[in-house]
């Protein structure tokens, strides 16, 4: 098996894509953390993975992680798949809503990062693998906090695979186009609110179990980009390098038209 015996660590590990790699790893043979804030939905998930650990945090929480990196121990694979997304036009976001974006999206991964890798080179072998999306690669109406932080997670993880490399330690960018995940339902509005409802696309996307799978085998292949998904909006990325002007085109059609 070709994770047997690697110990993974997975954010945002309770539902979703999360808890799909969390099967798919076990499956494998992999020694499993699993982190998220709900202790009893990360408690389920693990139930289906034989001997995981659970370690229940809020990944926001900067000051606490240091010690929970320690109380972690060593790892092989580190997945930051904590994530939060948007539905709300930019002239009724409020600013403490890009904020929590921010911090959830980008600041908290590299955190970990962070703590981890040194563990990482150290051991000249490792794999960050940074769960991005397609909306950083392209700019899509209502979510211009969630594309700000998936096209900065993206940029950092490019950047650091190009300084890592010669340790030994792979940086893995997963682009999920839609995945059938409840994403879209905790996406938070302009005021900060939960949406609460999920998107037609998000709801005909592909299934988290078939995205982990593509996910390891693109990791076990040595793939640095993982596209993830079968839709129309696995084309936006390639786009905006062929043809940005009806990228930019498609996304101006794509926005809601509102008075002011």
């Amino acid at each position: 098996m070709k994770y047997a015996e690697q110990t993974v660590w997975i954010t945002g590990a309770s539902s979703g894509i999360g808890a799909a790699l969390a099967v798919a790893f076990a499956a494998e043979g992999a020694k499993l953390i699993l982190s998220g804030r709900n202790e009893a939905a990360l408690a389920e998930v693990a139930a289906q993975c034989p001997g995981a650990r659970t370690i229940a945090f809020d990944t926001t929480d900067l000051t606490a992680l240091p010690g929970i990196v320690v109380d972690a121990g060593p790892v092989d694979i580190l997945v930051n798949n904590a994530g939060i997304s948007q539905r709300s036009l930019a002239l009724d976001t409020d600013f403490e809503v890009y904020r929590r974006i921010m911090e959830v999206d980008f600041f908290a991964p590299l955190r970990l990062t962070q703590l981890v890798l040194p563990g990482m080179v150290t051991a000249k072998a490792g794999r960050i693998v940074m769960i991005a999306s397609v909306a950083g690669k392209a700019g899509s109406p209502m979510r211009t906090g969630y594309c700000a932080a998936k096209h900065a997670m993206i940029g950092y993880a490019d950047a650091l695979r190009a300084e890592i490399a010669q340790y030994g330690v792979a940086v893995h960018v997963v682009t999920p186009g839609f995945v059938r995940t409840n994403i879209a339902v905790h996406a938070l509005e302009g005021g900060g609110a939960e949406r609460g409802r999920s998107d037609a696309s998000i709801d005909a996307g592909v299934s988290p179990e078939s995205a982990a799978a593509t996910i390891l085998a693109g990791m076990a292949a040595g793939t640095r980009e993982i596209l993830v998904g079968d839709g129309p909006e696995m084309m936006l990325g390639k786009l905006r390098g062929s043809d940005p002007d009806r990228l930019f085109d498609m996304m101006a059609a794509a926005a809601p038209m509102v008075e002011r």
